[in-house]
């Protein structure tokens, strides 16, 4: 008589019903955040050559891609600023006018249910692309962090939900936490770039930015690409100082650093699916190498199954309709 397995594992991938009543892990629209680029002026929709689909967008154009971003459900937007004018301090990260600042109100005005989320940090406004102050030649920590803090404090006073440092500096959640809650802003949460990595991955967010280093790298104060156990250091020290969410960038090279983040400390995870990512399958799907709407979806479960709570992904909006088209 031949011998048959009595454990089919295959029993429960026999059809796609029976593969969704066991799946583990589950995409959703929720836990999306799109990243969207605000710039001075009226009309522009400037595309980024390297990342497909990504626009710098005046206050006018961001408003009707926000209004796409709600119609697809998405519940939430990183902004990112870029200055008319830059400087040795990053003057224009801390105006109470400048364009992160202004498209924080209108985006709350015309869609105050939507999450805004913002990006503090200086490289995009200072001249020499740096995340802190120039002092003898180096990224001085302690004197960027009052600069900082200052510039988290203008976003929640111009209607923020929610902030988020990704300059690295020691010490910076400490500084905002202490800014905001000195100033009655005690509810704010920091989502904090806890496990950023020194990541050729970055590549065409500079182009986007305009925030490339006009010297040097940073490599002072990002993570070695090589260090597994320092992002542990780094996040708890974030935890402790008084982060409410701490983050993993990039993600998909970094999914062992999420997946240890997670069981060390039991706080909300975010990645971020950086713009080199995102250029990668925006290449490849257009030279037909690779069915970008699959693979997108595959990479981002992925994120979830290391643990990744909150997904930032310049994929976002086509994902929301993927997700929409498949119920």
């Amino acid at each position: 008589m031949p011998c048959f397995p009595t454990l089919r594992h295959r029993r429960l991938r026999w059809n796609e019903k029976v593969r969704q009543l066991v799946r583990e892990h589950h995409l959703g629209v929720d836990d999306l955040i799109y990243p969207v680029f605000a710039t001075y002026g009226q009309g522009i929709r400037r595309p980024v050559a390297s990342m497909p689909g990504v626009f710098n967008l005046s206050l006018d154009t961001l408003l009707e891609e926000i209004k796409e971003v709600v119609q697809l459900g998405i519940p939430g937007v990183l902004v990112f600023g870029i200055p008319e004018e830059k400087d040795e301090v990053g003057t224009g990260a801390y105006d109470e006018k400048g364009i992160v600042q202004q498209a924080v109100t209108a985006i709350k005005k015309a869609f105050p249910e939507l999450l805004v989320i913002t990006d503090v940090c200086l490289c995009e406004y200072t001249s020499h692309g740096h995340c802190g102050l120039i002092i003898d030649g180096a990224v001085d920590n302690d004197s960027s962090l009052e600069l900082i803090a200052q510039t988290a404090l203008s976003h929640a006073r111009a209607g923020a939900d929610m902030v988020a440092p990704s300059d690295m500096m020691d010490g910076r959640v400490a500084a905002i936490r202490q800014k905001l809650d000195g100033e009655g802003f005690t509810q704010m949460p920091i989502m904090a770039y806890s496990a950023k990595y020194a990541s050729v991955y970055y590549g065409p967010f500079r182009e986007a930015a305009g925030s490339a280093p006009q010297f040097g790298d940073r490599k002072t104060y990002q993570m070695d690409p090589a260090n597994g156990d320092e992002a542990i250091r780094e996040t708890r020290a974030d935890i402790e100082e008084g982060a409410d969410i701490v983050m993993v960038k990039p993600a998909l090279a970094y999914l062992d650093i999420v997946r240890r983040l997670k069981e060390e400390f039991d706080y909300p995870v975010a990645v971020y699916n950086v713009s080199g990512e995102y250029a990668m399958i925006k290449a490849a799907a257009e030279m037909g190498w690779i069915d970008e709407r699959k693979i997108v979806l595959e990479t981002l479960t992925g994120f979830k199954r290391a643990g990744a709570d909150i997904i930032i992904t310049y994929h976002a909006k086509d994902v929301a309709r993927w997700l929409r088209e498949d119920k």
